[in-house]
């Protein structure tokens, strides 16, 4: 595969040289021809990890369920004397547990015998092949990597990839389903932010249109994204969007995108929905797990919503983000509830997107990590090497 140098530079270099891994199933090999096994100069990489538990601030409600907690994995690369972190955050919607990670690990092991980590693409590679359905696992050990990489270069993501972070869009602040007087104190606690994103699908007296003009009526200057995480029937969507579509301040639309109205699996009533053009643009988000999936969702969103954890790292994102774009899709970067550490690492990427929701470090109570700032709803990127996180 070759690029051109437009191509390299709207892109960064190695968003052009992700893409290689990505190949039709049961493709032989990489382009070469061959698979490299040979290892770099120095010793054997070294895998180790470590369970966290991160406290949230506030009852994380969506319309599949409520947690207060969460317990992701701190994976540690070692190798020449060089560190790489990566964080895996498993999310049961996946099939995934903090067990099924810690599983994959002990199966990454022998997986990366004889790799080091500066053969970034056939790690991934490897890893993709033994574990497809390890998202957060792979996720981990694919942010270490490219972490190893940069601190082994001594210099951030961001300019390993050729990207601005200037150019990152604003992030949205997350606000879960909840009850009259919690979600008032939360849009209180949320005032540096420009961006809200609500989590709909609520059900009860309380509910969806109950929470948009709460909302509103606290907070009547902000711009809002609505996320029902496949929470609504077709005609609870049609209604729902016709209605916050017709939501303005000061002439201007209020709701500036819908993310995953109904459930990944019915396509065919994504489709409908969409056809529909209901005024809201709609971004999917379950539906979109690999690059492979997303040229399918054609003709049912105006973009998707990439999420490290469900594309297996970096790389992996950085694939669904250039076929995204290749077919004239928004791009939204989003996340889990995760550290520091792995916010950060996503938003290395936030340049490359048209909307950003990297906020899951800011619903933690003990973050054990300090990575990306954020002011006013703008990413500010650190300037170490690789990802630039440091332990608190």
């Amino acid at each position: 595969m070759e690029f051109t140098r437009s191509q390299i530079l709207r892109g960064g270099l190695g968003a052009a040289l992700s893409l290689w891994p990505l190949r039709a199933a049961g493709a032989a090999g990489p382009p070469s021809g061959g698979r490299p096994t040979s290892r770099g100069s120095g010793g054997p990489l070294r895998l180790s990890h470590r369970v966290v538990e991160l406290h949230l601030r506030h009852a994380w409600t969506l319309s599949r369920g409520t947690t207060r907690t969460k317990r992701n994995v701190i994976v540690t690369l070692d190798c020449d004397g060089i560190t790489g972190l990566g964080e895996a955050a498993p999310n049961i919607r996946y099939g995934e547990t903090t067990e099924t990670v810690l599983q994959a690990l002990a199966a990454a092991g022998p997986l990366l015998a004889g790799i080091h980590p500066s053969h970034l693409a056939e790690a991934h590679r490897r890893l993709r092949e033994a574990l497809p359905a390890a998202h957060a696992a792979r996720c981990a050990i694919d942010m270490a990597l490219w972490d190893w990489n940069g601190r082994a270069l001594g210099i951030p993501l961001w300019r390993q990839l050729g990207l601005d972070p200037g150019a990152a869009p604003l992030t949205s602040f997350s606000l879960a389903i909840s009850d009259r007087q919690e979600l008032l104190q939360k849009v209180q606690e949320a005032a540096p932010y420009p961006l809200l994103k609500l989590k709909l699908g609520a059900r009860g007296p309380f509910g969806d249109r109950e929470i948009v003009q709460t909302v509103r009526e606290a907070a009547p200057h902000k711009r809002l994204r609505v996320d029902p995480n496949e929470g609504w029937t077709p005609a609870e969507a049609r209604q729902h969007l016709r209605w916050l579509a017709g939501l303005r301040h000061q002439g201007a639309p209020v709701v500036e995108l819908c993310e995953q109205p109904l459930p990944a699996h019915d396509l065919p009533a994504l489709q409908a929905l969409y056809r529909e053009r209901l005024g809201v643009p709609i971004l999917l988000d379950e539906s979109a797990l690999s690059a492979e999936e997303v040229p399918r969702l054609v003709g049912s969103c105006d973009g998707i919503v990439v999420k490290l954890q469900k594309a297996g790292g970096l790389t992996g994102a950085l694939q669904q983000i250039a076929v995204a774009r290749a077919l004239g899709m928004r791009v939204m970067l989003g996340c889990m509830i995760e550290s520091s550490l792995g916010i950060t690492a996503a938003a290395h990427l936030a340049p490359l997107c048209d909307h950003a929701d990297l906020d899951g470090h800011l619903l933690v109570d003990n973050d054990p990590f300090v990575g990306v700032k954020v002011a006013q709803g703008r990413l500010h990127l650190p300037q170490g090497p690789g990802l630039g996180v440091q332990t608190t």
